[in-house]
């Protein structure tokens, strides 16, 4: 009886043995494989910092691309977690000027320099060169309540320089008085529309200079009577006017991209970065991905605005040949 219960008591041991020693094993191999998993997971993190550039860079400018610029941002961080990009509005006028001054990386502007800016700013050491990053149907913004459909560009230049001023003038006999509301003058929009559209001459007596294009929309939301001009990507809850060359020609609406891109659309215009000095690093990354990427033409959409283009797109490869860096 006692030789059985040892015999028991010798089997049960290495069975504890047995279980003690596998239960190692198995330890010894989670530790492995938690340390394989670490040092895998150190060599993506590596991998991913060696691919995509680090760095901070400053956007300043537009009021009308600001909402672009800052989702084309938000939308390149997500795919590259080493770039840090700050994007900020106060009008076309504000960004060159913190280019003239040397200041920023980009000037985003709904115009283009002038040859006394660009001249101005290489004298402070910034070297502005000009990258087209999308195109905007300009569109003449009018109240919902309001039946016009269409006007000529003569009759767009005639209300916003007061030779129109009733609506009574051009077939809606309730209109009333018609007011008036344009960008202020640091704004690109306010120079493009003013040289492109009126000749230069000044705004009618009683115009509303607003400071962006939000503060238009909502003006001519709350007014029957109120006309304006903004980028199509903020046309929301107004109308957009279809606009004819003249007479003789078909009214078109803004809101098809191929009006804009084939030039159909009379009040079409490109956007623009301005970049500081030739671009590499992260610059030249985040460059690539806005004007490339078909995220990046997504985004374009979906902020209300259009693609490139082909004649623009290969403006941009002509730049970047001058430059001597590949495309």
């Amino acid at each position: 009886m006692k030789q059985l219960k040892l015999s028991f008591l010798l089997m049960l041991g290495f069975v504890l043995m047995g279980v003690l020693v596998a239960c190692q094993d198995s330890n010894d191999v989670e530790e492995a494989g938690a340390g394989d998993a670490e040092e895998t997971q150190e060599e993506t993190t590596d991998e991913t910092s060696e691919s995509d550039p680090e760095g901070y860079l400053e956007i300043r400018g537009s009021d009308t691309m600001v909402n672009l610029g800052q989702s084309l941002a938000e939308h390149y961080m997500d795919t590259n977690p080493n770039a840090d990009l700050s994007v900020t509005g106060g009008g076309s006028g504000t960004g060159i000027a913190a280019m003239i001054n040397n200041e920023i990386d980009v000037a985003q502007s709904s115009r283009a320099m002038t040859e006394e800016e660009i001249e101005d700013a290489e004298n402070n050491g910034a070297q502005p060169l000009e990258f087209i990053i999308g195109q905007d149907g300009l569109a003449v913004a009018t109240n919902n309540d309001n039946p016009i459909e269409g006007l000529t560009v003569d009759e767009i230049k005639s209300i916003f320089v007061g030779d129109i001023t009733d609506w009574s003038e051009l077939g809606w006999d309730d209109g009333g008085e018609i007011t008036v509301y344009s960008r202020q003058s640091n704004s690109g929009t306010y120079v493009y529309f003013n040289e492109n559209i009126m000749d230069g001459e000044d705004f009618a007596d009683g115009a509303m200079f607003m400071p962006g294009s939000s503060a238009i929309r909502e003006a001519v939301e709350q007014e029957a009577n109120a006309i304006g001009y903004i980028g199509i990507g903020y046309i929301d809850g107004i109308n957009a006017l279809n606009v004819a060359i003249d007479e003789d020609h078909d009214y078109v609406t803004p809101f098809e991209e191929s009006n804009v891109d084939e030039g159909i659309y009379p009040i079409a215009r490109p956007l623009y970065f301005y970049v500081n000095g030739e671009p590499d690093g992260l610059m030249f990354d985040y460059l690539k991905w806005v004007l490339q990427d078909e995220d990046a033409d997504d985004v374009r959409h979906d902020t209300g605005f259009y693609q490139i283009g082909n004649d623009y797109q290969d403006q941009n490869v002509n730049t970047f040949d001058y430059l001597g860096i590949e495309w």
